[in-house]
């Protein structure tokens, strides 16, 4: 037996809606696209949507419209996709990181004033593994600091704080749409948000530097890049969103079962889940209790995928990545609740359509291992 970590949930409608596009000439730049960025953002309650071809893309394009730049700092997670951070790199400013919760795993709201600075321009905020941030608290800090707020939710895709969509609080927001998370257009991200001259700048800079309007095809009034998205991935998308409830269902089931099976193992807890918040199961992470060490996290994984069970460490803190290190001298022990969480985790095999008895087999698995 074979189960991977992930896999997308595709069906007749998407491969539909792709044939049809490939029946037309318009594979990009085309019909596809506006009607998936007007659906989306629907969806999440913005004026407005962008589509870009990754969602690192999209938060390298939101810095970039924001006029960050060289000799700024941006506050973000230590514990995230290293994304978050290099779309500061991306313009020449300085990525600052602040310690996690250790129980929601998103940044500690209550830590960042102690990390603002007077070149502190803007907070990346990540809703990491589809857990909502302490909204109330992040905004707070952004107000009284006069911050700009990025919304890192290309893992939160229908995740809700008190009510509200992520991807709402910020000056703009980017969800991610890799074969991994909650609905997929195989690469591409989505980017939100309210301001009409952020949306305008992304737009240009998203389809090298064009005028968003009546501009010549050939003419570039700014510097930009080729971030966009096909109309190919769009149709996907668009057949995707149309299901996303009934997927939302069935990524709720499997983490419900996890949540079951694993109730009586010892030495491991389940996800963490805020009574304030709706998560968006994007991954399944259960954590090894602390008299685990890195070392035994590494052998439990090495023999789940000797039992044919995929399975990863979600995350390596980004700030003891090799050219994060190399850059800023970051050792172990600057941020040590991200890097206790980062060695005591695992991500299991989790996607729509897990069945029942593979998640048996993978609890069962975990249980001999441990």
């Amino acid at each position: 037996m074979m189960i991977p970590l992930s896999q997308p949930d595709i069906g007749e409608k998407e491969r539909k809606a792709v044939l049809d596009v490939l029946k037309t000439p318009c594979l990009a730049l085309g019909p596809k696209l506006t009607e998936f960025e007007e659906k989306f953002s629907r969806y999440i309650g913005t004026k407005y949507a962008v589509a870009v071809n990754s969602g690192t893309s999209g938060l390298h394009l939101i810095v970039r419209a924001l006029g960050i730049g060289r000799e700024d700092e941006v506050i973000t997670s230590p514990f995230s996709f290293i994304a978050s951070a290099n779309c500061i790199l991306f313009e020449n400013a300085k990525p600052v990181f602040v310690d996690i919760d250790p129980d929601t795993l998103n940044i500690d709201a209550g830590k960042i004033e102690k990390a603002i600075t007077d070149r502190t321009k803007a907070i990346v905020a990540v809703d990491i593994l589809g857990h909502p941030l302490d909204w109330d608290r992040v905004t707070k800090v952004a107000r009284k600091n006069k911050l700009k707020i990025i919304e890192d939710s290309c893992e939160a895709f229908g995740a809700e704080y008190r009510g509200r969509k992520c991807g709402t609080f910020g000056e703009a927001s980017v969800f991610a749409f890799y074969p991994n998370k909650q609905m997929t257009t195989g690469e591409g991200g989505m980017i939100l948000t309210d301001s009409r001259e952020i949306k305008d700048l992304c737009s240009s800079m998203a389809n090298q530097g064009r005028k968003v309007e009546n501009g010549k095809w050939l003419e570039h009034v700014r510097l930009g890049y080729n971030y966009r998205m096909c109309d190919i991935n769009a149709a996907l998308g668009i057949a995707q969103l149309s299901r996303i409830n009934d997927m939302f269902k069935k990524r709720d089931r499997v983490a419900k079962l996890y949540d079951k099976y694993l109730g009586g193992v010892d030495g491991v807890s389940v996800p963490y889940v805020a009574p304030w918040a709706k998560i968006s199961w994007f991954v399944y992470v259960i954590r090894l209790s602390g008299k685990y060490v890195r070392k035994d996290r590494d052998r439990i994984m090495e023999k789940l995928k000797d039992a044919g069970i995929q399975c990863s460490n979600y995350f390596q803190c980004i700030h003891l990545q090799p050219f994060y290190k190399d850059l800023y001298g970051y050792k172990r022990g600057d941020f040590p609740i991200a890097e206790n969480i980062s060695d005591h985790t695992v991500a299991l095999p989790f996607y729509n359509n897990l069945s029942e008895d593979k998640i048996k087999y993978v609890v069962k698995s975990l249980k001999r291992i441990i």
